[in-house]
């Protein structure tokens, strides 16, 4: 029987788990179902800032998954702004219990993902974290910082399309969904308006909000897709949203190229 793809999955971090109240790695199973859905070997990758461990783990996975999460500190992007945000801005963004070290982990790992080429799907706060990665700004918060915005707070309803985004004609994601429109659901408070090159839009909603980001070079990575919403809570309702996972362990096996 042929390998399954392993898939290395960030996690979170929370400040008390369940044996001992010790500081924890924490993950969806969610993250872990979609993969195994899709054909994949999901395993977490480790907590841990030491590069050498991180670029090995990422050598014996063929894909790497950014999760969704906490907030990244604003001070890996406060420099990328056009307009300092204000105090009462910067006050919504929540503290991290590890001190920032899964930022830095996972900048790690985006560089160690381009450098081994390995596919690469990246999820809500992965998705902002490879626009941070590339040096580019994120919206700090939606409600104060973008006129007219969509709720895109939606914590009530975490597992329901919520609004809409318009993919872009030709893009992977538009191929992957055969349509130039897909609902998503929507929980996050930072987002992406201006992708930093290489990073470009694939999906948008009607308020500006990036939700979705390929590629405008070639790389020569077998995948690469970050989004904003949640397909791994999605995938049940909407089968298009489990083609996302399939396409990328598909890749993450070398059976297919993105076009």
């Amino acid at each position: 029987m042929a390998r399954r793809p392993l898939i290395l999955i960030t996690p979170s971090i929370e400040s008390q788990g369940v044996e001992f109240q010790d500081l924890s790695s924490s993950l969806s199973l969610r993250y872990e179902w979609a993969v195994e859905a899709a054909g994949g070997l999901p395993m977490v990758a480790p907590a841990t800032t030491d590069e050498r461990v991180l670029v090995e783990a990422l050598a014996h996975a063929d894909g790497l998954l950014l999760t969704g999460g906490d907030d990244i500190n604003p001070r890996l992007y406060d420099g990328c702004h056009e307009k300092k945000p204000s105090r009462k801005v910067l006050a919504t963004v929540g503290q991290t219990p590890d001190g920032g070290a899964r930022d830095l982990r996972e900048l790690v790992l985006i560089r160690e993902g381009f450098r081994q080429k390995k596919a690469m799907l990246a999820i809500c706060r992965g998705h902002q974290m490879l626009q941070v990665a590339f040096g580019g700004p994120l919206v700090v918060d939606i409600r104060q910082q973008v006129k007219g915005a969509l709720n895109h707070q939606r914590m009530d309803r975490p597992l329901e399309a919520v609004h809409e985004a318009q993919l872009t004609p030709g893009s992977l994601l538009s191929k992957i969904c055969r349509s130039q429109v897909l609902g998503v659901n929507s929980t996050h408070h930072q987002a992406v308006v201006k992708p930093v090159w290489p990073l470009v839009a694939s999906a948008v909603s009607r308020d500006g909000i990036v939700e979705a980001m390929e590629l405008g070079l070639d790389p020569g990575l077998p995948f690469f897709l970050s989004v904003q919403f949640h397909p791994e809570r999605l995938m049940e309702r909407n089968g298009r949203h489990l083609e996302i996972f399939e396409r990328f362990v598909a890749a993450s096996r070398g059976t297919i190229k993105q076009t």
